[in-house]
């Protein structure tokens, strides 16, 4: 075997492995880190007798590195080195050093929380970031400080800066490995192109082929674009001499360890990032990088998955690179420019930062873990995202008020499977209907055998669940030969065989023989979905909406299309409204009571000007049903009538209301022009509570205009302050004539007063008003009611302007009365001679 550039580096990993040092290892993609580091630990005065746990973050890597490894130290996989990933595994007692996946560690340490018998664990393709990746790390960090101080740790990365995780552990020794195994030539697409991706990666094809003479791998950011890419290659006969290959998570382990093999015709591998760490396809020299990946983003708001297709970072770019030049120099096209390379992010968003939190927290409860953000975290958790899951797991029963695991929840451990699965399996052996969800459990986890098959949902049922699991349950009897994927359906059974095989292990009841298995599954369903319940906007919609508020909208091929409820199994939240792939009807007496309430919900109808009342019955915070009910006086009435009835307090006076208008401005009046009359201000918080108080016997604006405003107004003041507010800001003044003339106020402005002048005969100066400072504005009338002076000075409107306004006035109305000398005349109350 060639020597690997990581190499170098063994001595110094092995010297803190055997002084219990946890080692972190930064080796660049082709270093060697996976097929190196394992086998140099696997020493009795290294590690002693226990076991090497190598962990990869999928299945995939997970058995191609047990298969490398067990090739490079001789026998075959199952004997010295093995693997165990969900539902496969293949070891014997003989085993020493196990490849497996992050959760099956996770299960693990559930059953055994010291790990008994494991001497090292080694957390391999770190940087990849997963939140099993992050909950494993942290659980080894807590074994290995309060229980095994000599189990070994070792985190190795490509490109995961080593300071954090020294920092981490505390006492750790930082180790890098310079230099991959063979240089690759990175080349850039000079140009954004605006074609499709499969056409990107036809046009790329014939150089790089030319450039080198090994398989090529090109990196696709899902199925979809997989099939895209091999119709164009193979429509233009890019491949001649070559077999073009798929290579993706959801294939069965035949079909992807049939990529792996060594071949010696030249292979065209279209791959999703499965290829891009932890593997080796022997005989790669070439990459063609799309630069991009689908990333599932969890929207806390709503519980729903998002899958976003994402410019890759370069990190993951430097990944993909490496693949190029495990075996021999190689040639890496990326499809976009050198320019738009240094402007991607440098690292890939932790998961713990982006992902759906629940299943680590019920391995945490199970843990007896009960404060979250106490775990030592390397990243912790969003808040946001441990309330969600926290609501999910008591939904689902798992979990209790004080996230104590319950009875349930010990059950769910039993599978390993997203909490809402297990919660399904769990519900199904109360039902009685194990097959059924096992054979659903596993079509909701691994590839779907009728994906972009049109007459997947062709008839019957109206679960589209129920009616996969009958459709697949005939393709394997041979009673339905239509066309679905004979692969993953082989394997979709093979899961749920060993599901079905946990559920033996349990009592099972016979369930409600009165019921249907369709019946007893979409129960089970309901029991794994709480808060996807639906309720279409009308009868045999496609729309509805759903627990939490958000809008749905049912895919063109799913068979939920009678009934009001639904439920939302399979959705992708990235647009307006979720589009579900997967439903199931409901029939309403199924919901679980203790989440149904009826409330009288009161609302202001803008029409009636009125608050109104419906009677509403709740699922969670879904409406299930409404009527009329009626309104009576209280206090969400009265905040709601006084919340629109303050938006123009105004229209709620009386239709006479000059009396309260004039009574509020007197008061503003006197508090701003004489503050020392100790009157205590009406403004709109005074009004405003005022308001308050007649909402709360009240349902209208209507019964608001006829309440006693300006009693209720004038009980705020005691009866000194009402005779100070009459005494200097009086409503009327008593003028010459004996006419009460009404005092107009007004905010920042003098008073007024229109008044004729025939009836201020007699009167020499100004009146006043605030105690003598404020002289009102006098608005002087003619008999015609028409201003022909304002002044605030009347002795002076006597001495010098009456004459003149006399003369022309006594021309127009001769019968009026116009003495020489106002002030010694004697008024008259409408301006007509004395007789």
């Amino acid at each position: 075997m060639a020597r690997l550039p990581v190499s170098d580096c063994l001595p110094e990993i092995v010297r803190a492995a055997a002084s219990s040092r946890p080692v972190v290892l930064k080796a660049p993609p082709g270093a060697g880190k996976t097929t190196g580091v394992p086998p140099a630990l696997m020493s009795d005065e290294i590690v002693g007798v226990g076991q090497i746990l190598l962990i990869q973050p999928r299945r995939l890597a997970a058995r191609s590195a047990a298969a490398r490894l067990a090739q490079q130290l001789g026998g075959g996989v199952g004997e010295t080195v093995g693997y165990h990933v969900r539902f496969d595994k293949r070891t014997s007692a003989t085993t020493c050093l196990i490849a497996m996946t992050t959760g099956v560690l996770l299960r693990r340490l559930q059953r055994d929380p010291v790990l008994d018998g494991v001497a090292c664990v080694i957390l391999d393709e770190f940087h990849e970031r997963s939140l099993e990746m992050d909950l494993a790390l942290g659980m080894l960090q807590r074994i290995r400080l309060a229980l095994r101080p000599e189990l070994r740790i070792v985190v190795m990365s490509a490109t995961l800066d080593p300071a954090p995780l020294v920092e981490f552990f505390g006492d750790a020794v930082a180790v890098t490995s310079e230099g991959r195994s063979f240089d690759v030539d990175i080349r850039y697409q000079n140009s954004l192109l605006k074609t499709s991706i499969e056409e990107q990666v036809a046009v790329a094809l014939p150089n790089l082929m030319a450039a080198t003479a090994g398989h090529v791998l090109v990196f696709l950011p899902g199925v979809g674009e997989i099939k895209l890419a091999r119709r164009k290659i193979e429509a233009m006969r890019l491949a001649r001499g070559c077999v073009v290959c798929e290579l993706y998570g959801d294939m069965d382990a035949d079909s992807q360890d049939a990529v792996l093999a060594i071949s010696a015709t030249r292979k065209i591998i279209l791959a999703t990032n499965v290829a891009e760490t932890s593997i080796t396809i022997p005989g790669v020299t070439g990459v063609i990088d799309s630069g991009l990946a689908r990333v599932m983003r969890f929207d806390p708001r709503v519980g729903l998955p998002t899958l976003q297709r994402e410019p890759i970072s370069q990190a993951s770019a430097e990944q993909r690179t490496g693949r190029a030049g495990r075996t021999e120099p190689g040639v890496c096209v990326r499809l976009w420019s050198a320019t738009a390379h240094r402007a991607r992010r440098e690292r890939d968003t932790p998961e713990i930062e982006r992902g759906d939190f629940s299943d680590a927290l019920l391995t945490l409860a199970a843990w007896g873990e009960r404060d979250v953000l106490a775990f030592p975290w390397l990243t912790p958790p969003p808040t946001q995202s441990i309330m969600h899951a926290q609501r999910l797991l008591q939904r689902l029963d798992a979990i209790d008020d004080n996230d104590n695991l319950t009875e349930t929840g010990h059950q769910m451990l039993a599978y390993p499977l997203h909490p809402r699965l297990s919660r399904m399996m769990v519900a199904a052996q109360r039902l009685g209907v194990v097959g059924h969800a096992a054979m659903a459990a596993a079509l909701l986890t691994e590839r779907d055998p009728f994906r972009n098959q049109t007459d997947a949902n062709s008839s019957g049922g109206d679960c589209d669940v129920f009616h996969r699991v009958e459709r697949l349950c005939a393709v394997l009897d041979g009673r339905d030969r239509g066309s679905v994927n004979l692969a993953a359906a082989k394997q979709i059974k093979r899961v749920a065989d060993q599901i079905q095989r946990m559920a033996g292990s349990h009592s099972v009841q016979r369930g409600d023989e009165s019921q249907s298995d369709s019946q007893r599954l979409k129960r089970a369903l309901l029991a794994a979905y709480p808060d996807r319940v639906a309720l279409r906007r009308s009868f045999s919609s496609e729309v509805g909406v759903m627990v939490g508020g958000r809008g749905v909208r049912l895919d063109r091929r799913s068979l939920s299309r009678d009934g009001e409820l639904f439920l939302c199994i399979d959705s992708d939240a990235s647009g307006s409204e979720a589009i579900v792939y997967c439903a199931s009807s409901l029939n309403a007496d199924w919901l679980d009571q203790r989440f149904i309430h009826e409330v009288d919900e009161p609302f202001f109808n803008p029409t009636l000007k009125a608050v109104v009342v419906r009677r509403r019955t709740y699922f969670d915070d879904l409406m299930l049903a409404e009527s009329p009910a009626t309104c009576r006086p209280g206090p969400a009435v009265a905040e709601l009538l006084f919340h629109h009835a303050r938006q123009a307090i105004e229209r709620c006076f009386p239709a006479e209301a000059d009396s309260i208008t004039s009574f509020i401005a007197r008061v503003r009046f006197l508090c701003q022009r004489m503050p020392d009359a100790g009157i205590p201000p009406l403004d709109d918080g005074a009004t405003g509570d005022v308001l308050r108080s007649l909402c709360a016997t009240r349902t209208s604006i209507a019964e608001l205009k006829t309440a006693p405003w300006l009693d209720s107004l004038r009980s705020r003041f005691d009866y000194s302050q009402l005779q100070s507010i009459d005494q200097h800001a009086p409503a009327k003044i008593v003028v010459p004539s004996g006419n009460a003339i009404a005092i107009q106020y007004s905010d920042g402005k003098s008073p007024i007063m229109e008044v004729r002048i025939q009836e201020l005969f007699g009167m020499r100066q100004t009146p006043r008003v605030a105690g003598g400072r404020v002289p009102i504005q006098l608005h002087l009338l003619g008999p015609n009611r028409q201003p022909q002076q304002i002044t605030e000075d009347l002795e002076n409107f006597w001495a010098v302007t009456y004459a003149q306004i006399r003369k022309e006035l006594r021309r127009r109305y001769p019968k009026h009365f116009w003495p020489d000398d106002p002030t010694t005349a004697t008024a008259t109350r409408n301006g007509l001679k004395p007789k």
